[in-house]
């Protein structure tokens, strides 16, 4: 199957760390399930309205892309996840300048310069580190995010709408009318299965909808279509949102909800990930399932919570195999559906 993977941040990386154990000719395909589903290709869209930390410092010092988050694409769909893995992601933690800048941005910065193409910078990083997919920008312009909130005020750059005080009304891009890359809309296309999230809101999610052509790419495709749910809330960015509200703000920045199925985590957090996030104004999130029905959603249940006792993750494989789950119950739903006719199958 084809899939294409659209987000940003840490929870598409946690979601395509497990895809790729699934790609075709992987060495870590036999390891996994005797008879796994195969991914002839795995497409990552990946949004680029960073503006803050090394990936903002180094966009404003060399007119260029933020390299973070597709930084942490290629580290998650690198085969080998040891020693070129931590390179990228090792950061400087003194020595001037360099402080807080992650190896990974500087070496895609540095091709960047080298070969005068982002694109070409992030192709070549890719067979540095032997990734299993391929990584596409959302769009190859320099845009912005700039937030209206609920109290009128208006917030210019993702770092302060992910921090915003005030309940966020809607997000636009600065300059509007930017366009996705050819190779996004072939690849959404030619999708089997289309994704989105997990991820924040409206500083990884929603970016990539907000590009032109790609919520209608996404409506044309007959992919089957599934936004993964967050597992807990985010202070600054969706303090008190229900699911339902994650999905109504799709709605309300595509006119729809373009998806099928809306995949969430069923399992609760433990009594230390609670009070840890209570500190962070962080709650799980509630799954108020008849308010996604009725935006045309199935909701799928799933136990997709890292075993990790500090963090409140999507375990890789999980997440990867829940997805293959929605797969196979929409081919059954299909073939049920179908009327029976007289084959003749030769052995």
């Amino acid at each position: 199957m084809n899939i294409v993977t659209i987000g940003g941040g840490t929870g598409l990386s946690q979601l395509l760390s497990g895809l790729k154990r699934f790609v075709r000719e992987s060495s870590l395909l036999p390891a996994v399930l005797p008879f796994a589903p195969v991914i002839h290709d795995l497409t990552a869209v990946v949004t680029v309205t960073d503006d803050g930390g090394s990936s903002g410092r180094l966009r404003d010092e060399f007119q260029m892309l933020p390299p973070g988050d597709i930084r942490k694409c290629l580290v998650a769909l690198s085969e080998d996840e040891r020693l070129m893995s931590r390179l990228f992601q090792y950061r400087f933690e003194r020595g001037g300048e360099l402080q807080g800048h992650s190896f990974g941005n500087l070496f895609l910065t540095a091709l960047t310069s080298v070969t005068g193409d982002f694109l070409e910078a992030i192709r070549l990083s890719s067979e540095v580190l032997a990734i299993k997919g391929r990584i596409l920008p959302s769009t190859m312009s320099d845009v912005h995010l700039v937030g209206e909130l609920e109290n009128g005020a208006s917030l210019f750059g993702e770092s302060l709408i992910g921090r915003s005080p005030v309940r966020i009304r809607k997000i636009g891009i600065f300059p509007e009318g930017c366009d996705p890359l050819p190779e996004t809309l072939e690849a959404i296309a030619k999708a089997d299965v289309i994704t989105l999230g997990p991820g924040s809101l409206y500083t990884s999610l929603l970016p990539n909808l907000l590009v032109n052509g790609i919520p209608h790419a996404i409506r044309q495709s007959s992919a089957i279509k599934i936004y993964i749910g967050n597992i807990m809330t985010q202070d600054g960015e969706t303090s008190g949102f229900s699911a339902a509200d994650h999905l109504r703000a799709v709605v309300e920045h595509c006119g729809d909800f373009p998806f099928d199925y809306f995949l969430c985590n069923v399992t609760p957090i433990s009594a230390q990930q609670k009070q840890n996030y209570l500190a962070e104004n962080a709650v799980q999130i509630d799954i108020d399932m008849e308010a996604i029905r009725g935006l045309g959603a199935l909701v799928v249940f799933k136990d997709l919570l890292s075993s990790d006792d500090d963090k409140v993750r999507h375990d890789p494989l999980k997440l990867s195999q829940a997805v293959f789950d929605v797969i196979l119950s929409q081919a059954n739903r299909e073939f049920q559906a179908s009327p029976l006719q007289s084959q003749t199958v030769s052995l």
